[in-house]
């Protein structure tokens, strides 16, 4: 048995700087992350809740120039399928917009969520079964705070085609890929996303509905 801990208001104030200052970034510098800063944080991703504690989370650390070749030309061909799908003022928009930071971030993972894992003899999932991936979304948010507190920024890249990113990354079929990300430091910090900046979209409260 050990004590409480307690977290003081000034503790909670940084926390709340925290969640606001958390970016998606696409613009990195290329200045590698410190040794052994990545294994850090992943550890601590690991302390993220899980259903049935399945901790079914699979990073899988893309470092080969073959495979970031080939997720960037993955990028590319889906990003061009998603911009024929806007027009006018909205295609002239979304053209302008960095999406990725393929190029530059020198830190880069792909992040599975594994339907297949014995881990939690399946508790909690019978009747809910995405909480597998819902797992694993946690672990990512929870490695992006600690990163964030640190001064590394990460950035999301969803405009992927799943089933290709499993071949190039050569993932079990039980895998599910919840996202990859770029990893490093930011050329830059914003409290405002960069979509917002930008003019793509605006940020609201969050939909509260009382029953």
């Amino acid at each position: 048995m050990t004590s409480d801990p307690e977290f003081p208001d000034d503790f909670c104030a940084d926390l709340a700087n925290l969640f606001l200052w958390r970016r998606d970034v696409r613009r990195f510098r290329p200045t590698p992350l410190p040794e052994g800063a990545l294994e850090r944080l992943l550890d601590l991703a690991s302390l993220a809740p899980s259903v049935g504690l399945s901790q079914p989370w699979r990073f899988v650390v893309v470092e080969s120039t073959a495979c970031r070749s080939a997720v960037k030309a993955c990028f590319e061909r889906c990003n061009a399928e998603a911009l024929a799908s806007f027009g006018g003022e909205r295609a002239a928009l979304y053209a302008r917009l960095k999406l990725a930071g393929l190029n530059e971030a020198p830190c880069q993972f792909a992040v599975f969520a594994d339907r297949g894992t014995q881990q939690g003899h399946g508790l909690g999932r019978l009747t809910m079964p995405a909480t597998i991936e819902y797992s694993a979304v946690m672990a990512i948010h929870t490695f992006w705070l600690a990163a964030r507190a640190e001064g590394i920024g990460m950035g999301w890249v969803s405009i992927l085609d799943p089933a290709e990113m499993a071949t190039i990354l050569n993932a079990p079929p039980e895998w599910t890929l919840i996202g990859y990300f770029c990893v490093g430091y930011p050329c830059e910090n914003h409290s405002v996303p960069e979509l917002e900046r930008e003019g793509w979209e605006v940020r609201h409260a969050s939909m509260v509905i009382r029953r």
